[in-house]
């Protein structure tokens, strides 16, 4: 199972979106991919850990801990990367927008389905939650949307 998702999740869609994941990631041999970003990417991986599930870290193919938000999400990356079952480093990319979309990409490869804690609104950059939501779809990977209806995240 994999997982794609906003870096900001408003405090109103966050207790239902922990639920949903802890549901999801219950019962049955399960391995869990994530790019370990700030947001819902570290959010499903320690509902994954804390659930006995295997987690797998896609790493995208740029100096990606450098380009983390800040200093805890940068923590949070090394701190569950240090718990990964597996790491699979990605190819260099020519830009990081590319080096996103690759990794969205690879991870919908190899899950049978997506989690995205998504709002439902177009992508802010290549490789944003939204451009993964539709490659899920036109490659015929079921996606299972986590968020509140009528709920915008934050600019």
């Amino acid at each position: 199972m994999g997982v794609t998702g906003h870096r900001s999740i408003p405090g109103s869609v966050l207790p239902g979106v922990r639920a949903e994941m802890r549901r999801h990631l219950s019962g049955g041999a399960l391995e869990a991919f994530t790019c370990l970003a700030a947001g819902a990417d570290q959010l499903f991986a320690d509902i994954a850990l804390d659930g006995g599930v295997p987690v797998t870290a896609v790493i995208p193919g740029m100096d990606y801990e450098a380009h983390l938000d800040d200093d805890a999400a940068r923590a949070g990356y090394r701190r569950i990367l240090r718990a990964c079952a597996n790491r699979v480093d990605l190819p260099r990319e020519p830009t990081h927008e590319e080096a996103y979309f690759a990794a969205g990409r690879w991870i919908v490869d190899h899950c049978d389905r997506l989690i995205a804690v998504w709002d439902g609104r177009p992508a802010r950059g290549l490789g944003g939650t939204g451009d993964v939501v539709a490659y899920a779809r036109r490659t015929g990977v079921p996606v299972t949307v986590l968020w509140e209806p009528d709920v915008r995240r934050a600019p």
